[in-house]
């Protein structure tokens, strides 16, 4: 299911020495402590919806599908961000995702915070 972003393949080509070093970063940050992998993914999910930050709601969203986490409680955790951020800003992440999940309900057309 993991998908690279096309302009993340082009940065590892074109500064491969920060990419390795931002990967082993993260690597150091997910063995700081005790998460595991499902409640990582979620936790920077949460994150990511509360930057409002698309490109980071997609990736963690592949990555959470790549680890067995379903899209049901994919969506739970987004139907969450409300009273932390406010309804708009869920509503924005929640289409994000449903672009990675695939339109179950979703509206043909219907844009974020519409």
């Amino acid at each position: 299911m993991s998908k690279v972003p096309e302009k993340f393949r082009k940065f590892v080509r074109r500064y491969p020495a920060v990419a390795r070093a931002y990967e082993e970063y993260a690597g150091a940050c997910h063995r700081a402590g005790p998460l595991g992998d499902r409640e990582r993914v979620l936790v920077k999910l949460g994150i990511a919806i509360g930057s409002n930050a698309e490109g980071s709601v997609k990736s963690q969203v592949r990555k959470a599908l790549d680890l067995g986490v379903s899209p049901e409680e994919i969506r739970h955790a987004v139907l969450l961000a409300p009273t932390a951020i406010g309804l708009p800003k869920m509503m924005d992440a929640l289409y994000w995702a449903e672009e990675i999940l695939g339109p179950e309900d979703r509206e043909e057309g219907a844009q974020p915070g519409r």
